[in-house]
């Protein structure tokens, strides 16, 4: 919506104060907002819906609006580890240690160790895991990378074609503008005949940000190396690192952040206490197998 006619700091200005503008604008359109929806729609969060629909403040409200009711009935600030942790246990999707060079949280997606049946739960899980990026961002940034790993991945343990369509519908309907980047590694060639459907449920802005990398591919490669230190990625995405997820580990890892998003959300004390007591039960858990 906003064309530059150059780089000149006048037109950056001059475009800056017009989107600080609509931002204002959208605020007006929604009306009042009380407790977590006042927490969620943030100037830099409504900047990010007024992105995704190219600036148009009413298809920006409609957007927001109905990620409003989503998150009311869904309630994706609640979902705590302990509810999703068997879904967890291969490493299927897990937030990495590391953050790209841009300073942004990385998923890890891992299709090939699929390990449960149940759609629902697998979005609940991922759903988490978003809100776990999103948590661990630093106040700089506001979108996470992700790396998808193609290892051990075939027809048998291939993702439903459901469960790809839900999961494009949560990030672009819900997650505007949360991913900056999503780097595919290596997919076998069996794999296009999948992305050929999947693609479909991409809108043109999350589909340019998918990226295919292959090994061979000096070109892919390259792209992959602007995003990343290439002594942060494992071995099996083509850097040197040696990462073998602990779900014990992770486990823990996701008690302690799921403290800091109860505080952040402003939970009642029940709530905390009940997270906490998690984490003494995660606690107790590696204990007793260390035994």
């Amino acid at each position: 919506m906003f064309r530059r006619k150059g780089n000149s700091q006048p037109d950056q200005e001059t475009e800056e104060l017009q989107r600080g503008s609509k931002v204002k604008e959208l605020k007006v359109a929604l009306g009042p907002l009380s407790d977590r929806s006042l927490l969620y729609c943030t100037d830099a969060c409504l900047r990010r819906y007024l992105e995704a629909r190219n600036w148009n403040v009413d298809k920006s409200r409609k957007m927001l609006e109905e990620s409003l009711k989503w998150r009311s009935t869904y309630k994706p600030e609640e979902i705590r580890w302990h509810e999703v942790a068997a879904e967890g246990e291969t490493g299927k999707i897990y937030r990495a240690s590391f953050h790209d060079l841009y300073g942004r949280s990385v998923l890890i997606l891992r299709p090939g160790l699929q390990n449960t049946a149940s759609i629902d739960n697998q979005m609940k899980h991922f759903v988490y895991l978003l809100e776990n990026a999103i948590l661990n961002l630093p106040e700089s940034q506001e979108q996470m990378a992700w790396l998808i790993d193609f290892t051990g991945w075939s027809l048998s343990n291939n993702v439903p074609i459901r469960s790809a369509r839900e999961t494009s519908s949560i990030l672009q309907n819900h997650y505007p503008e949360r991913l900056a980047i999503a780097f595919l590694y290596n997919p076998p060639r069996i794999f296009e005949a999948f992305w050929k459907v999947v693609k479909y449920f991409l809108d043109t802005k999350t589909f340019q940000k998918v990226k295919f990398v292959y090994p061979k591919n000096k070109d892919s490669v390259e792209l992959m190396k602007t995003y990343f230190d290439i002594d942060n990625l494992p071995t099996e995405l083509g850097g040197k690192a040696t990462l073998k997820y602990d779900h014990e580990e992770f486990s823990m890892l996701m008690a302690q952040d799921d403290v800091k998003a109860a505080k952040y959300w402003g939970f009642d004390k029940h709530q905390h206490d009940s997270i906490t007591a998690s984490e003494h039960k995660i606690n107790k858990d590696k204990s007793d197998l260390t035994m």
